[in-house]
């Protein structure tokens, strides 16, 4: 199965998540992240449909407290997975891939919390904006790998291309794949060029950049 993991900017629309599914049809599922699709989650319904490809990672509705959401959608267009953060973690399967979801810093707030949490295949962790700190982005990486091996499933995160946290002047855009043993695949730092990953048997069998 391909993913391609992508750090788009913040925008009103899902203009990038488009442009990515046109310039990469090969690839079976896009993972962006928490926050991105904002109020766009019918349009990515279709996208999902149009260009027959699952799309994993977050949005915002406005009406909600907390306001971020978990999101899967299949290749039908089907959301099969819609939970608000800090909630217990949720599963699916696609593709034959049993596939969990964890939302920014529930990684180090609460980690995988469901009683359902055996046989992982694939954890994706979508975060909103940059690391704020070099310290925390360790830490993050490292609670990764922990996770990774304590439940040996590979997990990737990734980020938006912009955004800071609260005030902080630093803003340092992210993406990573840890494989199950607790191994770094990649881990891009303020490169937020899009991944693709070729993924059998909770293996990558291919890493390579998007588009070049």
């Amino acid at each position: 199965m391909k993913f391609i993991i992508i750090q788009p900017k913040l925008e009103k629309d899902i203009k990038q998540l488009e442009n990515e599914l046109r310039n990469n049809p090969s690839v079976d599922a896009v993972i962006f992240p928490e926050g991105y699709l904002n109020e766009n989650v019918e349009q990515a319904c279709i996208l999902a449909k149009s260009y027959n490809t699952t799309l994993i990672g977050g949005y915002r509705r406005l009406l909600d407290n907390p306001k971020d959401r978990a999101i899967i959608i299949n290749r039908k267009g089907e959301i099969v997975l819609d939970r608000f953060k800090y909630s217990p973690t949720s599963f699916v399967v696609e593709e034959g891939l049993r596939i969990g979801h964890i939302l920014c810093d529930e990684l180090v707030v609460q980690g995988i919390t469901s009683e359902e949490a055996n046989d992982i295949d694939l954890i994706v962790h979508p975060i909103g904006v940059g690391m704020f700190s070099e310290d925390q982005f360790e830490e993050w990486i490292n609670e990764a790998q922990k996770i990774a091996i304590k439940f040996k499933a590979m997990i990737i995160g990734t980020n938006h291309a912009d955004g800071s946290f609260r005030d902080s002047d630093v803003s340092i855009p992210i993406a990573y794949c840890i494989d199950s043993n607790g191994e770094v695949v990649f881990i891009s730092k303020n490169d937020v060029r899009p991944r693709i990953l070729d993924i059998r048997n909770k293996e990558v069998i291919a890493l390579q950049i998007a588009n070049e």
